[in-house]
């Protein structure tokens, strides 16, 4: 319809920033700008040269450490069979999901390997009676202990150090580029301040 007033347009978005910006030539493009995305390229190819190193070294030396731990713990440690002193309580809900996972401490007697006759506490299920026999880690002291690490755990565990140490890597670049932005940005908020005391006589009215 003539004379009709067109909607107001929200104004167009900033364009695209193309590829490899910070190199192109760009009369408004700062010294600091280029030093910024070299210091972010060389932080990135350093984190990829020095994370799966550090993960790979990292996780070896893990690796071996895990596996002298379960070396000692499967000669100071093994399945004995103990006997309840008295009986285990019993759960509330019997029979429920949560009584098969529930354990009770209760006073067993076991034999260590030396043949001596040890009273412990032990974690069993509920409801068992006195003198039943669970079959339980202990040390070489008698006491009830975790079985020793498996190889799969010792791998696991190994790989978690590895994978903690790249991330490690990864988050340390990210603070390195971070605060040297930062410093440069404080540069040029510096540089800006000198320019604009230096102009802004200029632009001045006198009075």
């Amino acid at each position: 319809m003539a004379g009709t007033v067109p909607a107001p347009q929200p104004p167009p978005g900033p364009p695209p920033r193309p590829l490899f910006w910070p190199w192109r030539p760009n009369p408004l493009r700062r010294r600091t700008d280029t030093a910024r995305a070299w210091l972010g390229l060389g932080v990135l190819l350093a984190v990829l040269a020095v994370a799966p190193l550090a993960g790979a070294l990292v996780g070896d030396a893990a690796h071996r450490h895990y596996q002298d731990v379960a070396r000692h713990q499967q000669q100071t440690r093994h399945l004995a069979d103990a006997t309840l002193l008295h009986d285990a309580p019993r759960h509330p809900e019997p029979g429920s999901d949560e009584e098969k996972k529930t354990r009770y401490p209760v006073e067993v007697r076991v034999v260590t390997r030396e043949g001596r006759t040890r009273t412990t506490r032990a974690e069993v299920a509920p409801g068992l009676t006195a003198d039943s026999i669970v079959s339980i880690w202990i040390d070489s002291d008698g006491e009830e202990t975790d079985a020793p690490l498996t190889g799969e755990e010792v791998r696991s565990r190994a790989a978690g150090w590895a994978l903690l140490t790249a991330i490690g890597v990864a988050l340390a670049g990210a603070a390195v580029h971070a605060v040297t932005g930062f410093v440069l940005h404080r540069r040029n908020l510096a540089r800006w301040a000198a320019a604009w005391a230096e102009t802004a006589p200029r632009w001045t009215t006198p009075t």
